[in-house]
C-alpha cells in the first residue's frame, strides 16, 4: 500500500481523534435541514431534501467504491485524505467532507431556483448550474491535492487533461445530474424509491465490505 494509503487508514474511524469543532458544524447541519423540513412542511415543496439527500448518497457511493478500489488492488483507492481532521470515516473521506456533502444539494437546488428550464448561457439553467457547480468542485479539489491534504495516486485520475475529465464526469458531475433526475420526477414516491435505492446499495456493498473484509476502507 501506498504512503497516503496507509496513514489514511491509520486512526480509521477511531472516536478518540473526534475534535470538538466537529460538534457546532453538526449543529448547523441540522439547523439547515431542520429550516428545510420546516419550509417543506408549510409548503409542501421537498425539492431541497430531496436534493441534499441524493447528492450525499452519491457521494457515499462514490467513497465507498473509492474504498473497494483500495481493496481490490492492495494499494491504493482513487483518493486518499491522510491528512488531519476531525474525523476520517473512510480512506478518501472524512467528517468535514461528508458535512460539505449534507448540505451541497440544498445549496445546489436554491441555485436552480423556481425555474430550472430557464436558458442561461444558452443550456437550461439547471445543467448550466450542474456544469458550473462541478467546475467549482473539482477546482477545489486541485487545490486540495497540490496542498497535499488529497492524494491522487493513479495517473488516469490527476492533473492531467484525460484525468481532470474524469474527475468531472464521475467525481462531481453526477452528483448534481442525480439531483435534477431524481427532482424531476413526477411523483413523491419515485423519489424516495430512487433515493432509497441509491442508500440500498450503498450500504449493501459496505455490509459486504464490513462481512468479507472487516470494512478497512
Amino acid at each position: 500500500m501506498t504512503e497516503a494509503t496507509i496513514q489514511a487508514l491509520s486512526g480509521l474511524r477511531d472516536l478518540s481523534m473526534v475534535k470538538w469543532y466537529a460538534v457546532p458544524l453538526l449543529a448547523l447541519v441540522f439547523y439547515v435541514y431542520t429550516k428545510e423540513i420546516r419550509a417543506a412542511r408549510e409548503t409542501g415543496k421537498w425539492g431541497a431534501i430531496i436534493a441534499g439527500a441524493t447528492v450525499f448518497g452519491l457521494d457515499f457511493f462514490n467513497e465507498t467504491v473509492n474504498g473497494w478500489i483500495m481493496v481490490l488492488t492492495g494499494r491504493s483507492a482513487l483518493w486518499t485524505v491522510p491528512g488531519d481532521t476531525a474525523l476520517r470515516t473512510m480512506v478518501g473521506w472524512n467528517i468535514e467532507i461528508m458535512f460539505m456533502f449534507a448540505i451541497l444539494g440544498i445549496l445546489f437546488y436554491h441555485a436552480v431556483g423556481d425555474s430550472p428550464n430557464a436558458k442561461l448561457l444558452g443550456l437550461p439553467r439547471k445543467w448550466t448550474l450542474a456544469i458550473g457547480y462541478t467546475v467549482l468542485c473539482v477546482f477545489i479539489e486541485v487545490l486540495l491535492n497540490i496542498g497535499g491534504h488529497l492524494v491522487w495516486e493513479y495517473a488516469f485520475w490527476n492533473r492531467t487533461f484525460a484525468g481532470i475529465w474524469l474527475i468531472f464526469l464521475f467525481g462531481y458531475f453526477h452528483f448534481f445530474a442525480g439531483a435534477i433526475w431524481v427532482g424531476g420526477m413526477k411523483s413523491r414516491r419515485s423519489q424516495i424509491k430512487a433515493i432509497a435505492a441509491i442508500y440500498g446499495v450503498t450500504i449493501a456493498l459496505n455490509v459486504v465490505g464490513l462481512g468479507i473484509m472487516g470494512w478497512v476502507y
